[in-house]
């Protein structure tokens, strides 16, 4: 059995001094994937020194976006953003490890920003993320985690009609984003197990919304539908607190 943990920690440094050593050794992932780390690794001074195998991709504007995974398991390959790709690189959104049997890809997909200003970059993401991922499922399965900015259906967020084709995260494009990706054979693992509203990854820090439970579930384990048997549990971890996104995780034999 594996346990992989997902994590958008709104700043690696910050999160350092928020109970984040204490959660990675009470939660004790065999692959912890973060997401927007916001720092290069010589700026972080603390380590996981039960993770043997450390990997960054930190963005070129300083104190921005970026991706880390610690992994216990020492995998076959590396690969940072899109592959060969040479667009997108600069946000440091993508690290892919190719083990065995399956490849992790621990994604921090873009936000389509307020007033939507960033909805058409967002589009031309997804696309490439798929194509990508397709490229992937060529050599094996892949398992997808992160945050994607997205809440997929209805139940996915507090208040769905006053924020849809309204706000980043609800709207018909980025819904048709992650859908393309169902359709493509990747399962919300989460909602293999749990199929209730109510359920959150994301809350905003205005109005108390995260002690109302005022939230939105953006954060996920997508899987291929080639592993599917294998998952044992899908969870989310919203008492863990830090940042104003929660952990989430999977378990899979």
């Amino acid at each position: 059995m594996v346990k992989l943990i997902s994590w958008n920690v709104n700043g690696i440094r910050a999160i350092w001094k928020k109970g984040f050593l204490e959660f990675v050794k009470a939660e004790d992932p065999d692959v912890l994937c973060i997401q927007e780390i916001k720092a290069h690794p010589d700026q972080v001074d603390q380590k996981l020194s039960e993770y043997e195998h450390h990997f960054w991709n930190s963005a070129e504007r300083p104190g921005y976006a970026g991706t880390a995974i610690f992994s216990k398991i020492k995998p076959v390959s590396v690969h940072y953003n899109f592959g060969q790709k040479e667009n997108h690189k600069e946000e440091g959104r993508i690290i892919t490890l190719e083990f065995t049997e399956y490849y992790l890809v621990n994604v921090y997909t873009p936000n389509s920003g307020r007033e939507l200003v960033r909805l058409k970059y967002r589009e031309e993401w997804d696309k490439l993320f798929l194509n990508y991922l397709k490229q992937l499922e060529k050599k094996k399965p892949v398992i997808i985690c992160g945050d994607l900015n997205v809440a997929h259906t209805e139940i996915d967020l507090a208040n769905p009609k006053p924020n849809y084709n309204k706000t980043a995260g609800y709207t018909q494009v980025e819904i048709d984003g992650i859908q393309h990706l169902i359709d493509a054979g990747y399962v919300d693992s989460f909602r293999k197990f749990v199929k209730e509203k109510g359920h959150y990854t994301f809350w905003s820090q205005m109005f108390n919304a995260r002690a109302r439970n005022v939230g939105w579930r953006i954060d996920y384990f997508l899987v291929s539908g080639k592993l599917g048997e294998k998952m044992k549990r899908a969870f989310i971890l919203p008492s863990v607190m830090g940042s104003d996104h929660c952990p989430v995780g999977l378990e899979i034999d």
